[in-house]
């Protein structure tokens, strides 16, 4: 697997712990929107600690970006991360991963599980193909929204907002289970059904989707 040594050339707070990182894009690298790559951080201790992350960047646009949850509590990389300076440089490898946009559908999100849509997001919007699609986003609190205002404006409508622990949300409360999807979705035939998050929050998820008959083959998930 090739390996791409790239500087970090801007970086955005997109929420209280959340952070957008423009970085190098080396010449020719290519991906499709929802895929990741292997990033580490290129300091003293940290060059071997690689973690997937995913492009929230257009395979078009001049530089790379990854959109990242940082856990300053965990001693980890994306504490490193939340710390980390234009300048700053990361190693990166070839993009992978199963999730890629085949057709209309239901994205499922939970938390920092948006990442891979947000791309897919973006190039809809550009090719003015954003249609039926649908986004169920979980999160904790209101705070956690990650692009809440770029995403109302892609979906408009179709974006649904459940919180967990806000007793005060104005969006819907409560956890994404059978008879949520059962009262917010109307119809998963014949339509894909994109799913990312936390593994707790899969499990949960996968389960209401086959008690509603969702056929497997329509998942779309990283395996």
């Amino acid at each position: 697997m090739d390996t791409f040594d790239v500087q970090i050339l801007n970086k955005k707070q997109v929420t209280h712990d959340t952070y957008a990182f423009q970085v190098e894009k080396p010449e020719g690298y290519t991906f499709e929107p929802g895929q990741a790559t292997e990033v580490s951080l290129l300091k003293e201790g940290w060059e071997e600690e690689k973690r997937p992350f995913t492009f929230t960047s257009l395979p078009s646009d001049a530089n790379l970006e990854f959109t990242i949850k940082t856990y300053p509590d965990h001693e980890g990389v994306t504490k490193r991360l939340r710390d980390a300076e234009v300048g700053d440089r990361l190693e990166i490898g070839d993009a992978w991963g199963a999730i890629s946009y085949k057709g209309p559908g239901v994205f499922i999100a939970g938390g920092a599980g948006i990442t891979p849509f947000i791309s897919i997001f973006r190039d809809l919007r550009q090719k003015n193909a954003v249609g039926t699609n649908e986004l169920i986003f979980a999160n904790k609190t209101n705070d956690d929204i990650i692009l809440f205002e770029e995403l109302k404006t892609i979906l408009g409508h179709t974006f649904y907002n459940i919180i967990e622990k806000q007793a005060d949300t104005a969006y819907d409360q409560g956890r994404i289970d059978k008879a949520y999807l059962e009262k917010k979705i109307t119809d998963f035939t014949n339509r894909h059904v994109y799913l990312c998050g936390p593994e707790g929050f899969m499990k949960a998820v996968e389960k209401a989707l086959q008690e509603l008959g969702v056929k497997p083959d329509s998942l779309v998930f990283e395996q």
